[in-house]
């Protein structure tokens, strides 16, 4: 199977059930807006190491937003309930009440699981907290120093997929770097997902284990070209003519959110430059999410 020239490999990608939050954090303007996002999402990129993964899912209108000013939902992704609620909870402390001007608000409001918010940060307060229920939700106005910082008491998790993935494999490193941005900006607006590595891709893809103890995860040997020569010691998964590959990571609120992210990055990404469109997979023993990247609906 191909798409124009890129070869679109007869394989999948292996994806795992976890457990996702959305908050909607708001400020007075974009630049506000911007500043507390990015470092909410900061350090989110694998769960191998980081406490979430993290990003932006999309920009809000002030027709959706919850406060009528500048918007954005998060999405933070992580292996059990108790997990995310330490991760969005300090995320939430230290880099949004911080922050000039932000609020934030439950993005899963019928979520019937859920995890402690503002009931948390509200002894920041130190006792000069206040709590008011509208519409049947409960907020905590916490004074800080430019007047308050309204959160909301709780927030929804519902189960989600990560680990959505393709290879995109070129001849060279500008080429395979012109295809990543196609795909990742073509990702970008799509709903309920997230690229969480910097800039959207990954350069250090990685497989299960390690020949060293005590490490989970080591480096993609089969995807990095400089190992391509090692008969006997590498079996290379490259295009012969490859010598750069990039991994995009997808999560997302559904599967079938991740299937519609993934086919969308694959259509973006084929081109001239790019020889083959690859996935990650640990022969499926381990994610119960099977993508086949020939088998993505339309």
């Amino acid at each position: 199977m191909r798409i124009g020239p890129t070869e679109i490999e007869d394989t999948f990608a292996e994806a795992f059930g976890m457990r996702y939050c959305r908050l909607i954090v708001t400020a007075c303007d974009g630049h506000w807006l911007a500043a507390a996002t990015r470092e909410a999402c900061g350090y989110g990129t694998s769960i191998i190491e980081c406490d979430a993964e993290t990003g932006v899912e999309v920009p809000l209108t002030t027709d959706d937003s919850p406060d009528g000013r500048c918007a954005a939902a998060c999405l933070f992704f992580g292996f059990s309930g108790e997990a995310l609620a330490k991760a969005v909870g300090r995320r939430a402390g230290q880099c949004l009440m911080t922050c000039p001007t932000t609020a934030v608000f439950d993005g899963l409001p019928a979520a019937a699981d859920r995890i402690d918010l503002g009931c948390r940060l509200r002894f920041f307060g130190d006792g000069f907290q206040k709590s008011k229920v509208i519409a049947g939700r409960r907020y905590w106005r916490i004074p800080v120093m430019d007047g308050e910082f309204l959160v909301e008491e709780t927030a929804g998790i519902a189960k989600g997929v990560a680990g959505g993935n393709i290879l995109i494999q070129t001849a060279d490193q500008p080429g395979g770097l012109a295809a990543l941005r196609r795909a990742v900006d073509a990702v970008a607006p799509l709903p309920g997902v997230i690229t969480p590595f910097p800039g959207g891709g990954v350069r250090s893809g990685s497989k299960v284990g390690s020949r060293y103890q005590g490490l989970v995860a080591s480096t993609a040997d089969a995807f990095c070209p400089t190992l391509m020569g090692l008969a006997g010691k590498v079996a290379t998964r490259l295009h012969p003519a490859a010598n750069c590959c990039y991994e995009i990571v997808i999560d997302g609120v559904s599967e079938a959110a991740v299937a519609a992210a993934m086919r969308a990055a694959i259509h973006a990404a084929a081109g001239e430059e790019t020889l083959r469109i690859s996935a990650g997979n640990y022969g499926g023993k381990l994610g119960k999410f099977h993508f086949h990247l020939r088998k993505l609906p339309p």
